[in-house]
């Protein structure tokens, strides 16, 4: 317990005064010791009762509670009185570093009936995760308000953070790339059987079901559509260059957004879609299917991880799908290849995964990234003349890795800031609109 402000008044007030009068007349001392040994009485006496004050009142666990980074929410907390006695409580809580609530605590009022209470916070979580709130404190006043009454009672709330997906790129890509906007004219007539029909003058010869002309005695032609239910895989890099700052936040984290949806996008189109994420290991994988609920797997299964101060090994993801993964598929990788030793050690992966698997890549690569003599902007000093150095360099490194990844049939895509989404959307519409996969 500490001291409130009514008992710094009492003794401010009587107590003092008193000592101080004791001190300077004499025959006043009796009445002023009198004075101060009621002060003192009434704090011992209000503290012994007060000892009791939080007795009965005590958080409730609740079920796990959902929430989705950068965006504010409500958590509701659960206390209950089973003291019998109306109490005003104040509750604050030890929120992780990453949790941003609007208020350090909150002030309710707990009735006499027995029940349980909720206290709502407003908060804004910054980093995906699991959390647990393990400690709850309570505060009171006493029976005559001269102390506070503090306690911290053990608790059990797990809060889950999510990855955002209400971003403007997110949405950007939601009502252009997800939402049927732009309409494709389909190239060919599509390889999967559907059904049979009678010859139209024109049909190929290659299209008549000679079984069947043969049963009904007249030309039968085949009717082809456009393949679905294919299998697409987005591979997530979880290593060391996924913790890079990219426009304002972690590579990765531009990952999750734009692996997410498209996987939205393959699944309104009426494909399956898969996860996979890895670093120097395995951390996740997700086997590909459709519905809600898998939506919701995928999420759950990539929302605690976070990017590790490794070097990504494409050898043991290379391995892991090709044991796994028995249909012809398409995998679209997230990952930085601008280290040339890691672009090396992904050639010799996709050279494992390409004979079996339509390989894909996205590079999130800044504005700067761009030849020596394209950029307009002055050049004032040294600095400038080696940062345009650098970025030519790096340009050129992707160029050439760009060339020897189309020989080997995998095409590699330089995202752009504010446009991954957008553009890993189209490239997988363009794959359905050619039927590469």
């Amino acid at each position: 317990m500490v001291p409130s402000a009514r008992l710094l008044w009492l003794v401010g007030l009587l107590a003092f005064p008193a000592a101080v009068i004791a001190a300077l007349h004499s025959d006043a001392q009796m009445p002023a010791y009198l004075i101060i040994a009621g002060c003192f009485a009434m704090a011992v006496l209000d503290a012994v009762l007060g000892r009791v004050a939080l007795e009965g009142v005590d958080p409730v666990a609740g079920e796990p509670v959902r929430f989705y980074k950068d965006r504010s929410d409500v958590l509701q907390t659960l206390l209950k009185n089973s003291s019998g006695k109306s109490k005003q409580v104040k509750v604050a809580f030890s929120f992780p570093e990453s949790f941003q609530p609007e208020q350090e605590e909150l002030e309710t009022t707990l009735a006499a009936e027995d029940g349980v209470y909720a206290v709502n916070w407003k908060l804004t979580p910054t980093r995906r995760g699991r959390y647990l709130l393990e400690q709850c404190y309570l505060e009171t006043a006493s029976t005559l308000g001269l102390w506070q009454i503090r306690a911290e009672r053990p608790l059990v709330q797990e809060v889950r953070v999510y990855p955002n997906l209400r971003t403007p790129e997110g949405m950007l890509a939601m009502r252009k790339g997800l939402a049927g906007v732009h309409v494709q004219r389909q190239l060919g007539q599509g390889r999967e059987f559907e059904k049979l029909r009678d010859y139209v003058a024109g049909d190929s010869y290659d299209e008549i079901h000679w079984k069947a002309t043969a049963r009904r005695s007249k030309p039968v032609s085949k009717v082809f559509q456009v393949e679905r239910t294919q299998e697409i895989y987005i591979v997530m890099d979880a290593s060391r260059l996924a913790q890079r700052p990219f426009d304002g936040q972690p590579v990765f984290e531009h990952y999750i957004t734009a692996g997410l949806l498209a996987g939205a996008a393959a699944e309104r189109n009426g494909d399956l879609f898969g996860l996979a994420v890895f670093s120097d290991k395995m951390h996740g994988f997700v086997r590909a299917r459709n519905g809600k609920a898998h939506y919701a797997a995928c999420r759950d299964a990539i929302y605690q991880i976070h990017p590790r101060p490794v070097s990504p090994d494409f050898e043991e993801i290379a391995t892991f799908l090709r044991l796994n993964l028995r249909r012809r598929a398409m995998l679209l990788f997230l990952t930085q290849l601008d280290d040339p030793v890691i672009a090396e050690s992904f050639l010799r992966a996709t050279r494992m995964l390409s004979k079996q698997h339509l390989i894909l890549a996205g590079v999130l690569a800044p504005p700067s990234l761009e030849p020596l003599f394209q950029s307009t902007e002055d050049v004032s000093t040294i600095d400038d003349i080696y940062a345009r150095l650098g970025n030519h360099t790096a340009w050129h490194g992707l160029a050439q890795l760009q060339l020897e990844l189309r020989r080997q049939g995998v095409r590699l895509a330089l995202l752009e800031p504010g446009k991954a989404v957008e553009q890993l959307v189209k490239l997988y519409g363009e794959v359905k609109q050619r039927q590469i996969l």
